[in-house]
């Protein structure tokens, strides 16, 4: 597939690396030189300097036999007009990254107006990814696939949990599967698909799929529920805050927003009437002792600067907060975090990445069973995929018992007529259902690809 990426920032470089490892005829284009340097050295594609609204650039790109045109510079306007003039120079579909509120409410017109096909805000995506973590305060990942019919939940294993040390079927045996299933662990540098020799050990980090009530129910049997989160305290008055604070307000949650810029403040002030707004230094212990920052259930590091995340993120912590919640780019520094102890770690251009590549492996399989959802887990090594099954499937009503699947892969969930299952070896795959894979350094681009050549297994 042929695609042009329009600005190489943090988003435009990370979305580039991952589509530039999926056979994609990729064309990067920025204004600065110095931008393209990394990308031109370390990633498969072609970089081009000048302005990506520049009808000249464009066409020197092949824009007319471009199949995706993606616009994720810095700035809403510039990525609305740049898809514009590419879908009218014969790009067949753009996608743009929209980050203001105000244009946000607008998106159903601007998609139908300018002719976008897609719209991506990283800032409400990080928010609701916030607000599910706020709503499970022991988990340190919650994704949710055919439409929050099933969620995956990400967590830490401790003695208290009784899972240490028993095989997944043992433990099943002695307890029930409670209609939940571990779908991935990750073990020191060792990544897992489960099966049910598996023997969990205090400190690894679990990955367990369901319905939300049945993730709920398991929570709960093993004493891990805890209290609800009542009050929360935010660094850093930014666009995540102001969309995180409208979700959970809804939930009856107290919020309180810190922020050191006073126009910001007046901003969100006017903005969010029901959250408190405080003008100064979240990192200043004087701040933080007197307007108690950290007497809170959670506290959520949102600043645009990694160091404060990461120290805020790391005191909040150490003084006891029950949730804590950390946005993050680099790295290095998320790596450090999880060695810390703080595992809630949000990553907006990731997410961003991760929806725009689910996105386009939907386009190049538009015929088959395509590609709905996709998370990439544990630093790339385990992708979660959610297909829908259709007449082209080729394994149709026929048990997964007979099916020959390719090692590192596991069906994971079904969601089918509004009822999520957890499949066994009889279960079958009917048209319509929604089918969450967990594929382990395997690219998947449709539902077929999840059997080896040979197909079935012979009988």
């Amino acid at each position: 597939m042929k695609i042009i990426i329009i600005g190489n920032g943090k988003v435009g470089y990370t979305l580039a690396r991952q589509l530039s490892g999926e056979d994609h005829d990729l064309v990067l284009i920025d204004r600065k030189a110095e931008a393209l340097q990394n990308a031109d050295s370390t990633l498969d594609l072609l970089c081009l300097e000048g302005s990506g609204a520049s009808i000249q650039v464009l066409r020197e790109a092949d824009v007319q036999h471009t199949d995706l045109v993606i616009a994720v510079t810095g700035s809403d306007e510039l990525n609305i007009v740049c898809c514009l003039i590419a879908k009218k120079l014969g790009a067949r579909r753009t996608v743009a990254r929209i980050r203001s509120p105000e244009y946000y409410r607008e998106a159903n017109l601007l998609k139908r107006e300018v002719g976008l096909n897609m719209i991506i805000n990283p800032e409400y995506a990080a928010a609701q990814e916030i607000s599910r973590l706020l709503r499970v305060p022991s988990a340190f990942s919650v994704e949710t696939f055919a439409r929050g019919l099933v969620e995956m939940i990400g967590f830490p294993i401790v003695e208290s949990d009784g899972l240490a040390g028993m095989s997944l079927f043992e433990y099943n045996k002695k307890h029930g599967s409670g209609g939940v299933l571990m779908c991935a662990a990750i073990r020191g540098g060792e990544v897992f698909v489960p099966n049910g020799r598996f023997v969990p050990q205090v400190g690894d980090k679990a990955y367990m799929i369901g319905s939300q009530r049945a993730i709920a129910r398991f929570f709960h049997d093993i004493g891990r529920d805890g209290e609800r989160i009542r009050k929360i305290s935010i660094l850093g008055g930014s666009r995540i805050a102001t969309y995180l604070t409208w979700a959970v307000e809804k939930a009856g949650i107290g919020v309180r927003i810190v922020e050191q810029d006073p126009e910001k403040c007046l901003a969100l002030a006017d903005k969010l009437p029901e959250a408190m707004v405080i003008r100064g230094d979240g990192t200043d212990s004087e701040v933080i002792e007197a307007e108690n920052l950290l007497e809170t259930d959670a506290f959520i590091a949102l600043t645009n600067r990694d160091e404060e995340n990461l120290l805020m993120a790391m005191t909040a912590q150490r003084h006891g907060v029950k949730k804590v919640i950390a946005k993050m780019n680099r790295p290095n520094y998320i790596e450090m975090m999880r060695e810390s102890g703080v595992d809630s770690i949000i990553s907006p251009k990731d997410i961003t990445a991760n929806q725009i590549s689910a996105y386009v492996r939907a386009m190049a399989r538009s015929e088959g069973s395509a590609v709905e959802n996709l998370y990439k887990l544990l630093g790339g090594a385990i992708e979660a995929v959610e297909f829908t099954a259709t007449g082209t499937t080729r394994f149709l009503d026929t048990p997964l018992k007979d099916l020959r699947l390719k090692p590192g892969m596991l069906v994971a969930a079904i969601a089918r007529e509004g009822k999520t299952l957890i499949p066994d070896g009889s279960t079958c795959i009917h048209t319509g259902d929604r089918v969450i894979v967990m594929a382990k350094s395997i690219f998947l681009q449709d539902l077929d690809d999840i059997l080896q050549e040979e197909g079935k297994a012979r009988t």
